[in-house]
């Protein structure tokens, strides 16, 4: 197992290669290959298209009596697709290329054979003018002659389509003019519709900020409104000369005096309605008062009132005030003051 790698065979020293029998085959022996068609080609017996790169098992043999610088040509042997009919075509290392032989047609051999004759003109030209110079002067007054004929045929091909197309110059330079009129008044007119919802945005602006100003104006008055309203302190019913029998003065006339702004009081009491019963209005003492029957029912209504004040006097706590006094007492000395009047 270990020599079944090995490369270099034994050889005894009896060994004599020229005993060794030679094997004798035929020189246009084939071979089997595995080849793809060089060239598109059509088949002659049925029509069949077989195209480049088509993979057939060919035959492969060495030409006969034909080598080119000593290289050997090969034939190959294929069979169509379709009637199995057999085509053949060989090297041709002169060209690089394959040269069809039997059985099929080249596809696009005339372009072919079109390149070729340039090539083979160009070369024998290039041959005669490198051994005559006078050949060489004889091309060159030939090609610029052709090339004369060709501008001349050039010029008549454009003169004749000319004549014959009769296109109006005027006209066109007119039609163009208009285009560029139009497109200048549309340009126009966009620019003026643009200014135009431009101002028309300004002045909604305008009169949105018009708006807003006036409800500015509005929140002050009513501002200032509330800050009024707000001036007049609830501590201001301790110093109203306001009588508390509204009944008496509605049906007596007697009309309330202004307060002035130095005679309102500065306390702290709150505008809550506990504290603000407890307070018993002085009668002013210019106010005369006429005995009746509306007299009476006020007189009835204070001593109602009275009882009330010293009932809720009794169950009521001292409050300090901002003067550190105890304002039970001012509100007693305004009760006996009430009762006195009252007697």
């Amino acid at each position: 197992m270990s020599e079944r790698k090995v490369l270099n065979k034994y050889y005894p020293p009896d060994f004599d290669p020229s005993k060794i029998p030679k094997l004798k085959l035929p020189k246009d022996r084939q071979y089997v290959v595995r080849l793809m068609a060089p060239f598109n080609m059509r088949c002659k017996t049925c029509g069949e298209y077989i195209y480049k790169g088509k993979k057939f098992n060919a035959r492969k043999e060495t030409v006969q009596n034909e080598l080119y610088m000593g290289l050997p040509i090969f034939r190959f042997y294929i069979k169509c697709t379709r009637c199995l009919a057999e085509i053949t075509f060989k090297t041709d290392p002169e060209n690089t290329d394959y040269a069809m032989e039997h059985g099929a047609t080249r596809n696009f051999q005339a372009e072919k054979l079109i390149e070729e004759e340039e090539k083979r003109i160009q070369q024998e030209r290039e041959e005669e003018e490198l051994n005559n110079p006078m050949k060489v002067l004889e091309n060159r007054t030939k090609d610029s002659k052709m090339e004369m004929e060709v501008l001349e045929n050039l010029q008549e091909l454009k003169e004749l389509n000319q004549r014959q197309a009769q296109v109006d110059f005027e006209g066109m330079i007119e039609q163009y003019r208009e285009l560029e009129k139009k497109e200048r008044e549309r340009e126009k007119e966009e620019d003026e519709q643009e200014t135009k919802e431009m101002l028309e945005r300004a002045l909604v602006k305008r009169l949105r900020d018009s708006d807003s100003d006036s409800e500015k104006e509005e929140e002050s008055r009513s501002s200032s409104q509330s800050k009024t309203a707000i001036t007049n302190k609830p501590t201001d019913v301790l110093t109203t000369d306001s009588p508390r029998d509204s009944q008496g003065t509605s049906s007596t006339g007697v009309k309330r005096a202004k307060i002035e702004s130095w005679e309102r009081s500065v306390g702290t009491l709150g505008g809550g309605g506990a504290l603000g019963s407890l307070v018993v209005r002085k009668k002013p003492a210019a106010a005369v008062i006429k005995v009746g029957p509306a007299v009476t029912a006020s007189s009835s209504s204070s001593h109602t009132d009275s009882k009330t004040s010293t009932s809720n006097f009794n169950n009521t706590k001292p409050v300090n005030t901002q003067n550190g006094s105890s304002s039970l007492s001012l509100l007693g000395a305004y009760s006996d003051s009430d009762s006195n009047d009252s007697e």
